[in-house]
Parts: structure tokens; C-alpha cells; sequence
């Protein structure tokens, strides 16, 4: 039967409207991610803790927010959209508030575990809810704006974040979430349509959800573009990690962090527009390629500065613009051919995706912190052994292709 919520409030919103709310929704996540990166310079000496300790905060939202995705995929299958979305927001709000209050490092991180708990909802039912909601040209112009949008949130979060932590105090960051958090809750009550659950007992869908798990994971080509993927994510957030221990050692403060973090996700919009023109006349494998010689050759003039002595936040931030549109170029193909290896199962396929980027990109901002971070060396160098490994899956995954070239 027909939800009628689905039916009554459709009408009633424009396009732009639900597009609005939708990316604000998906944006939610990534900016809660982001926005107390260049509070975390500080967080060692205000807690008295070790950056190691202090990097769990960033992992434990990003382990959260990508293990949840799991979760709320096919819950929000059976129960709809909406009611999902509002449960997560709840939990994001709760975490946030209680690490706006937090007295210590451990009940900080436990705050941001259950923001990225939260943040999951949006970015699970927002893609969702985009199927769902969008035909034809309206979709595919949803689609843009949330690209773009998860391209601009990173640098835009942190500069915000900088500024309210040197003008108000870190706190200022979660009660600003708090604030938007119950926004987006009153916009998704009011602005959404709901969703009718699917048919079907419990027991028949998870033991559908599990048979399909069972059979991407016998698929080796599946396994080498999720390595691929989660290679580029732990890449990138080994370097929203570290980044901010390298340019306070290089002597970058606070409220200028943004500028410095915004250069991967501009190039990387920039990377996604090549890749449009090109995928009308090369192939994927093509594609990819380029974009991995990119990624590797700025991460080598990282390493190869830092290794020179070179002490300066360009040092670090212009190479970079290399890795940006080289992942602009490797993600796009990539990800579709996860999802597209096997139609019937693209649902299932991006929620591996999701979780396996999610979790290995928490282990690289973690294991940055047990480093010295006094120069971009050995920053540069963790990030060039992600990118080597997601090479190694490349080779296994296109190499036939090459060699028949």
C-alpha cells in the first residue's frame, strides 16, 4: 500500500527544496567529522593526554560513522526513510552535547563515537531517499550538488572550527552541531516525505541481506575495487589526521587550518570534471591509472621535501593539489564499478564500499598520531603506503586489461 506521507507531502515541495534539505543532510556527517580537527592541535595539552589518545576521537567517529551505514541501510528498508534519519540525528545530537560538556579525553571520544553513530542516518537515507525522491534530470542534478558538497564541507568546517575555537573555545564547535542538528531534524520532519516499509518478513530480509554479502564477497574483482576505495579513503584521512599536527609544528594556528585542508577536496572537484570528459573516450582502467600516477608523484614530492628539510605549510599543501584530482579521477570509475559488478546487489555493494572506506580510513588517522609529526615526512610516507596498496590492487584488478594494450 501506498504511504500516504510519501503521497501528501511530495506535492507539496519543490525539487529545490528537497534537494536542499538532502544535502544538508549528507553534508551533516562530514562536517561533524571536520570541524574540530584544528581543536585537536590543542587537545593534548588541554587533556593531558597523547596525540595517540587524542587521535581515537577522530577514529572512533569515523569507525562509527562507517559501521553504522550497515545498519541503517536496511533498517530504513523496512521502517522508511524518515524515521531513520530522525533517530539518527537524535543520537548525533546527544553526542555532541556530551562533548560539548566532556571533562575528559574518554568522555569526549565516547561523545564523538555516538556523533558518528548518528551522522551515519544522513548520509544512508539521504542517498536513499535521493532514488527514491528524484527521476531523471532532477536526479542526476541532485547528485552534483551533493558531490560538490562533500567536496567544500572539509575546508569550510575547518575554517569555521578554527575560528570559534581561537574566539570561543573548542566547546563552541559541538554546540554549534547541537544547534544544526536540531535544524535538520526540524527540516527532515517538515521538509520530507515519508517512505513506505517493504513487504516481507524480518527473517526472509536479513537472510536475503546475508546471501547477497555471501556472493559480492566471492566476486575477487568486487574485493580489488572496495581495496582500491578504501586505499584512496585511509589516504585522505590519514591526512585530515595529520595534517593538523604537521602545520602546528610548521607554525600554522588554529583559525588558518582550513585553508591548508580545503586543497584536496577543491582539486579532487576538479579531478571529477576531468573524469567526466574523459569517460566518454577512455576507459576505466585508463582513468584510474592516470589518477594513481598522479596520487603517487605528489606524495612523493612530499616525502621528497620533507625528507630535504623543507619547513613550510606549501610544502605540503601544493603537492597535494596532485593527490586531489588524482583521486578525482580513480573514485568515480571505481566506485561505479563496485556498485555496477552486479546490479541486483548495488545496495549491498555500496554499504561494503561505505563501511570498508570508513574503517580503514579510521586506522589511518589513528596510527598518524604514533608517529613524530614535527615535518611532513612521515606523514607523506604512511599516506604513499595507502596509495601503494590501493596500486597493488589496481595491477590485480587491470593488469590483463594493460597487458593486452
Amino acid at each position: 500500500m501506498q504511504d500516504r506521507t510519501t503521497a501528501a507531502a511530495a506535492p507539496r515541495r519543490s525539487p529545490l527544496v528537497l534537494m536542499a534539505i538532502l544535502v544538508a543532510q549528507l553534508a551533516f556527517g562530514l562536517l561533524a567529522m571536520t570541524i574540530c580537527l584544528p581543536s585537536m592541535q590543542d587537545w593534548p595539552a588541554t587533556f593531558g593526554a597523547s596525540q595517540a589518545a587524542v587521535q581515537l576521537t577522530f577514529s572512533g567517529f569515523v569507525a562509527a560513522y562507517g559501521g553504522m551505514q550497515l545498519v541503517y541501510g536496511p533498517v530504513s528498508d523496512r521502517m522508511g526513510r524518515k524515521p531513520v534519519l530522525l533517530i539518527g540525528l537524535s543520537v548525533a545530537l546527544v553526542g555532541s552535547l556530551i562533548a560539548a560538556v566532556a571533562p575528559d579525553l574518554t568522555v569526549l571520544t565516547i561523545g564523538r563515537v555516538l556523533q558518528g553513530a548518528g551522522s551515519a542516518a544522513g548520509m544512508v537515507t539521504g542517498r536513499a531517499m535521493v532514488q527514491d525522491l528524484f527521476e531523471g534530470v532532477e536526479r542526476t542534478r541532485a547528485m552534483a550538488f551533493i558531490g560538490m558538497s562533500m567536496g567544500v564541507v572539509p575546508p569550510l568546517s575547518t575554517l569555521v572550527g578554527g575560528q570559534l575555537h581561537v574566539q570561543v573555545g573548542w566547546q563552541a564547535n559541538f554546540v554549534l552541531l547541537v544547534l544544526l542538528a536540531l535544524v535538520l531534524m526540524v527540516a527532515a520532519w517538515r521538509g520530507l516525505p515519508g517512505r513506505a516499509p517493504q513487504a516481507g518478513t524480518s527473517t526472509g530480509a536479513l537472510r536475503q541481506l546475508l546471501a547477497g554479502y555471501v556472493e559480492l564477497a566471492r566476486q575477487p574483482a568486487f574485493l580489488l575495487h572496495v581495496m582500491l576505495l578504501s586505499s584512496a579513503a585511509a589516504t585522505f584521512y590519514t591526512f585530515l589526521g595529520g595534517t593538523p599536527l604537521v602545520l602546528k609544528a610548521y607554525g600554522v594556528p588554529p583559525e588558518q587550518l582550513g585553508w591548508y585542508i580545503g586543497v584536496i577536496p577543491v582539486a579532487y572537484i576538479f579531478g571529477n570534471l576531468i573524469t567526466t570528459r574523459l569517460a566518454h573516450r577512455s576507459s576505466d582502467a585508463f582513468i584510474v591509472g592516470w589518477g594513481q600516477a598522479l596520487t603517487i608523484a605528489g606524495l612523493l614530492i612530499v616525502v621528497g621535501l620533507g625528507l630535504a628539510g623543507v619547513r613550510h605549510p606549501l610544502a605540503l599543501a601544493l603537492p597535494l593539489l596532485l593527490l586531489g584530482v588524482g583521486h578525482g579521477l580513480l573514485v568515480p570509475p571505481t566506485l561505479i564499478g563496485t556498485v555496477g559488478l552486479i546490479p541486483a546487489l548495488a545496495g549491498s555493494a555500496a554499504a561494503v564500499a561505505g563501511v570498508s572506506q570508513q574503517m580503514l580510513g579510521a586506522f589511518g588517522g589513528f596510527i598518524v598520531g604514533l608517529v613524530p609529526n614535527e615535518g611532513q615526512t612521515n606523514l607523506g610516507l604512511i599516506m604513499l603506503g595507502w596509495t601503494l596498496m590501493g596500486l597493488g590492487a589496481y595491477l590485480l584488478l587491470h593488469g590483463k586489461v594493460l597487458r593486452r594494450r
